[in-house]
């Protein structure tokens, strides 16, 4: 289906269709990140979407969910989202539901009235990496916003009437700044109060910044037991309205599930539980 390798999707789209229209990500600085390393940023042209959009649906005519790849789709034109978008729903007749990832500075610097247009026009989900609400760790990892801008973003598409699934690596903090990052973390997302949250837990991956930066010494990981501490309070600090929470991603010491806020108290027990019990996946399981 003439993909150009590695391809990514959230876990949530493990069922969907994927339509890469883009190769790797615009930003691509993220400390932490592999993911799109080997590739250059670059945009597919019109004849080449479409025909990979026709060899697609040749495959899977019946899916009810496309995700369109890679790392930053909005990065796109709003006209060429537009003509994808259009072209999408001519080819899938059992379509429900449009997703992508979605650059915080994508977001912001699309215009109100242009993420109103690409909702109508059928991108219905949008998974932003919010990663930390600490300032200092974002500017760390080199996400390229502070947290007024990603605030700003996610409060963006939510006005637009996207379903917002968002995103923080536990952990990204470091020793150095457990705390901030937890509860700057909380107050953020808190901020944003998006549809749906989950919460990553860090894994170092070859070849990256930080990777070299542990090797230094310069960046001290937490223990699971930290880890553990780290997620009370994030979600000790939570101020949500009927959010879907997980933590259930491979990269987890353990899984985690409920609606936010209401189940506040069922995961903190959870969360106590296990720091009694001392059970964590080990690491040799994680990411897999």
């Amino acid at each position: 289906m003439n993909y150009h390798m590695p391809l990514y999707r959230p876990p949530s789209e493990a069922k969907s269709a994927i339509i890469q229209v883009t190769l790797g990500c615009s930003h691509n600085k993220c400390s932490f990140c592999s993911m799109y390393k080997e590739k250059t940023f670059t945009v597919k042209s019109k004849e080449e979407i479409v025909n990979h959009i026709d060899s697609i649906a040749q495959h899977q005519k019946n899916a009810s969910r496309v995700f369109l790849a890679d790392g930053n789709v909005l990065a796109l034109a709003t006209n060429k989202l537009l003509f994808i978008l259009q072209q999408v729903r001519s080819k899938f007749p059992s379509l429900e539901r449009i997703s992508c990832y979605a650059g915080p500075k994508d977001l912001i610097n699309k215009t109100c009235e242009e993420l109103l247009q690409l909702k109508a026009a059928g991108l219905d989900m949008l998974y932003l990496g919010v990663e930390s609400g600490n300032d200092a760790v974002l500017a760390q990892v080199e996400k390229g916003v502070n947290s007024s801008e990603m605030v700003k973003a996610g409060q963006k598409a939510k006005e637009a009437g996207f379903l917002l699934s968002t995103m923080v690596i536990s952990g990204l903090g470091g020793q150095n700044r457990f705390y901030q990052h937890a509860i700057d973390s909380a107050n953020i997302i808190s901020q944003i109060d998006p549809h749906y949250f989950s919460v990553l837990t860090l894994m170092v991956e070859e070849g990256t910044t930080l990777q070299k930066q542990v090797k230094e010494g310069k960046f001290k990981l937490l223990t699971p037991s930290q880890v553990l501490e780290e997620m009370v309070l994030i979600i000790t600090n939570l101020n949500l309205n009927k959010t879907i929470f997980r933590a259930n991603h491979a990269s987890n010491y353990f899984f985690l599930a409920g609606v936010l806020d209401e189940d506040k108290d069922k995961l903190l027990n959870q969360l106590n539980q296990i720091k009694k019990s001392n059970e964590f996946r080990s690491e040799n399981w994680r990411g897999l």
